[in-house]
């Protein structure tokens, strides 16, 4: 069964081998860079990656990036 969740204000179908945020992360090479995760209008801690992800969820990213 497809899982298509929002991911940042767009649908997302989440591929089979993703259930988990943190595995999400990982597959959007997200995993070493310092982010911010909203799940379900609650910020996740790092230690609460494991949540599952199931269909309709809503999650929007925040990662931070360098310059200059």
């Amino acid at each position: 069964m497809k899982k298509v969740i929002k991911l940042n204000g767009k649908k997302y179908e989440v591929p089979k081998d993703v259930g988990t945020v943190r595995q999400l992360l990982a597959h959007l090479d997200l995993s070493d860079r310092i982010a911010v995760i909203e799940f379900n209008q609650m910020i996740l801690l790092k230690e609460d990656y494991e949540e599952p992800i199931n269909d309709k969820d809503q999650i929007e990213i925040i990662h931070f990036v360098g310059g200059g």
